[in-house]
């Protein structure tokens, strides 16, 4: 195996996705694979291909059998230990026949009435961060703002208390965006996300029915599911309803505005044509897609002339399917007005986001209300924006004024 000091030389026979160079720029590297090997392979940390187009992505991503979902961390927290073994995430890390009631059970919280019914919830959230944190003319459109709205609303959904926010982005910042590096410290962050819900679920359980809350708490404990439903189950779903739903809303939220605050001429576009915001929703989920998932190789298999061995891992990296000189039209480069744009932010297959219209809905809520309320923006310091990559890549830091 690599030493993960060991510099990259040869991104097609060894690569690293927490490569800084690849967190920030990852297109460069994407179009330099597409060019000399577009399944890349390495031992860094584990037997890991990447591919990078999207036709290889879609094949692989429907292909459920050779290819499971049973470990989607991008990096597993230990050697031979899969998702199953530590916890699980259903319906994200399930394989039918599991994953077909698991997701089934909760389209309706993320069909059109709910969100509906969030839409305003999450305008007015958008608008008191803004007064809080931007009278003044400065502030940060990432920690200040976008990585607030996603975390309100999906405690709102759970029923779980919005004073216990500053706890909930801290699970997500140890587990997505420092846990590949602090292993220890993630693993002692799942113990705390599972106590805390395994709490919560009690807590509920003990109210009569009839007279528990709508939410998403309580249609889990009443669910009539085809197969017993496992408080491994449950807690792994609240898990993965709390932490899938932050990190990668909060990372699109704020690249639209870094984007935005970076590229003046699109910012004056969509002021004059707010008609517009839809395309450049969609265009800000291509071109800055924030997930990168994984799946596990069920058994020795080739694909495409990759020989792959049962236990291995296979990065699905939807972002750089969406930057696909082969499916987009100049892939690279934002376009506002895109008409045609099919991209796989949201995955593909079975297991495409199921919250991918409360998605879509937050973060064009965000835009729209930042647009509103605050005047024409730009970074006041472009050099300190920072981003971090892994399981979900996304800036951190952008500092704007006005």
């Amino acid at each position: 195996m690599t030493d993960l000091t060991d510099p990259i030389t040869n991104w097609a026979d060894d690569f690293d996705i927490l490569d800084r160079d690849y967190v920030v720029h990852p297109e460069h590297r994407w179009e330099e694979q597409r060019a000399r090997c577009p399944i890349a392979f390495t031992e860094r940390r584990q037997r890991t291909w990447l591919p990078v187009r999207y036709e290889d992505l879609a094949a692989i991503a429907h292909d459920v059998e050779r290819f499971s979902s049973r470990d989607i961390a991008v990096i597993s927290p230990f050697e031979n230990m899969v998702g199953e073994d530590f916890l699980s995430a259903p319906p994200i890390t399930s394989d039918p026949p599991v994953h077909t009631w698991a997701r089934r059970l909760l389209l309706p919280a993320f069909g059109p009435s709910a969100i509906d019914r969030m839409t305003p919830i999450t305008h007015d959230r958008a608008v008191r961060l803004i007064e809080e944190h931007f009278a003044d003319g400065t502030g940060d459109a990432a920690a200040d703002y976008a990585r607030h709205i996603p975390v309100r609303v999906i405690a709102i959904m759970l029923g779980v208390p919005l004073e216990d926010e500053s706890r909930f982005t801290g699970w997500v910042v140890r587990l997505l965006q420092e846990g590949f590096q602090y292993m220890d410290k993630a693993m002692d962050t799942l113990g705390e996300v599972v106590a805390y819900f395994a709490e919560k679920v009690a807590a509920r359980r003990a109210v009569p029915e009839g007279e528990r809350p709508d939410d998403l708490l309580t249609l889990l404990i009443e669910a009539e599911t085809e197969e017993e439903m496992t408080d491994e189950h449950l807690l792994g779903t609240c898990f993965l309803l709390l932490v899938a739903g932050i990190d990668t809303t909060w990372s699109a939220i704020a690249s639209g505005l870094w984007h935005l605050a970076s590229h003046p001429e699109d910012q004056a576009r969509l002021r004059a044509e707010p008609s517009l915001m839809p395309m450049a929703v969609e265009e800000i989920l291509r071109v800055y897609s924030p997930v990168t998932m994984a799946r596990y190789v069920t058994e020795d298999t080739e694909y495409a002339g990759c020989p792959m061995k049962a236990g291995d891992k296979v990065l699905m990296a939807f972002p750089a399917g969406n930057h696909d000189p082969e499916m987009f039209d100049r892939a690279d480069e934002f376009v506002i007005d895109r008409e045609r744009n099919r991209h796989f932010a949201f995955g593909s297959g079975i297991h495409r986001c199921l919250g991918s219209n409360l998605a879509r809905m937050e973060l064009q809520v965000a835009i729209e209300a930042f647009l509103e309320h605050v005047p024409t923006f730009t970074l006041s310091d472009p050099d300190a924006v920072t981003w971090t990559g892994g399981q979900v890549r996304g800036p951190r830091y952008v500092p704007i004024s006005f």
